[in-house]
């Protein structure tokens, strides 16, 4: 789906996930606290004004993949790594300004970007704490990336998987992955999913008009 197609099925989109903000009929407290403390959070971090200014610097060195992600997406990786803490991240896909805020969110975080899967260096005995994958246009390279970080996750681990409802192909790896009996909490945001890996929680789907 391309920008221009994304922007013009946007307020089909809000109005079909209405009944899905800010958290409405949530019970489980872990999951309510996600969406109203992370998700929705309207905070301003003194960062964001900062990784503007890095991402207008480095455009111009950059492809035309650099400045794709819309502004909400990246500030909401930079919410979501500086609430899980990881020390390892995985940056899967082709390498775009989204780099700048996952490792703006927790300095000194072990950071590896991932274009193809010959670039997946990863210790055997190295955890995934955390994993953004972002190349919806090819749902099996999403899925082999996700098969190999999936093997090597901790109850702490938090993966991110743009585009879920990008495309027939995406939707459908979307439901398998959460049928997956490796995953456990799921959320669905449209422009991303999350999913969680601690097996003590009930696990659940929740949709989040994002």
């Amino acid at each position: 789906m391309n920008r221009i197609t994304s922007v013009l099925k946007r307020p089909l989109i809000w109005l079909c996930r209405f009944r899905h903000r800010c958290g409405y009929g949530v019970h489980s407290p872990f999951a309510f606290n996600l969406i109203t403390q992370v998700i929705y959070e309207k905070a301003t971090y003194y960062k964001y004004k900062d990784l503007v200014k890095e991402q207008r610097k480095l455009a111009s060195e950059k492809d035309k993949y650099w400045g794709r992600e819309p502004k909400r997406v990246k500030r909401l990786l930079f919410r979501l790594v500086n609430y899980a803490q990881p020390y390892t991240i995985v940056d899967a896909g082709t390498i775009a300004a989204s780099s700048l805020y996952l490792k703006a969110a927790k300095e000194g975080v072990d950071y590896v970007a991932a274009s193809d899967l010959s670039e997946l260096f990863l210790e055997t005995d190295t955890p995934v704490d955390f994993l953004y994958l972002h190349d919806y246009r090819h749902p099996d390279f999403v899925e082999k990336v996700f098969d190999v970080c999936a093997s090597r996750t901790t109850d702490k681990s938090v993966f991110v998987m743009e585009g879920i409802g990008y495309s027939k192909s995406m939707k459908m790896l979307w439901k398998r992955l959460l049928q997956d009996e490796r995953t456990g909490i799921s959320f669905d945001l449209y422009d991303l999913g999350i999913l969680f890996f601690d097996k003590t929680k009930i696990k659940q789907a929740y949709v989040v008009n994002f």
